[in-house]
């Protein structure tokens, strides 16, 4: 009986999240402290699981969204040089138009820029219709999740592009600030979602032509 309370106690969500924090506290060392790792883990992973529609997995996606805004924190602080322009793309629910940005510019640039996403109240997953029209041009998106807004990516960014979010992004000097006007992909049909996706690589190309011109 005690091993299996064992075994119960080594696989709940606390012990993988401080096991999470001790591998993160280890990789940030000299950048982060051990009680900020320990704060982000947690809020990552308590900010997820409010809009999470599985649960099975979450504690490894808090500790993937933990290490990015880490990340961030780091490069903001000047701990980590950003060896590319960082691009932060922010819509409602980070389930369609965000992503659809994220992905094309990731697919775009080739590298020549560093993208995240986030949503000021974020969805429960990607929207099919967005993964279907993305796959059309060979771009997956299966191993992405809608992420909260969080300050530390938003300091880390270089250009911020908001769709739709109004001004639940906070504003901080020296950042490039666009707002994109783009129909919400939730509720059309397929063609009017490529008519979205299809805007939307313009306005990427048009970015990646002004931030990393060949």
């Amino acid at each position: 009986m005690s091993d299996h309370r064992g075994q119960e106690a080594l696989l709940s969500s606390d012990s993988v999240l401080h096991r999470a924090s001790e591998r993160l506290t280890h990789a940030f060392a000299g950048m982060v402290n051990e009680e900020t790792v320990e704060r982000v883990v947690f809020e990552s992973y308590a900010a997820l699981g409010r809009t999470a529609a599985v649960q099975t997995h979450l504690p490894s996606l808090a500790e993937k969204f933990a290490r990015d805004r880490l990340t961030a924190l780091a490069q903001s602080r000047g701990f980590i040089a950003k060896p590319v322009p960082e691009v932060l793309y922010v819509c409602v629910q980070n389930s369609g138009r965000s992503q659809m940005a994220a992905a094309i510019t990731r697919h775009l640039s080739e590298g020549r820029v560093h993208v995240r996403s986030a949503g000021s109240q974020p969805g429960v997953g990607i929207l099919p219709s967005v993964v279907t029209v993305l796959s059309e041009w060979g771009i997956e998106v299966a191993e992405e999740f809608p992420k909260p807004l969080t300050d530390d990516v938003v300091r880390a960014a270089d250009a911020v592009v908001t769709m739709g979010c109004g001004d639940a992004c906070p504003l901080y000097p020296g950042k490039r600030y666009l707002d994109w006007e783009l129909d919400d992909p939730a509720g059309l049909d397929l063609d009017a979602v490529r008519a979205v996706r299809d805007e939307v690589r313009v306005r990427v190309e048009h970015l990646l032509a002004e931030l990393v011109p060949r």
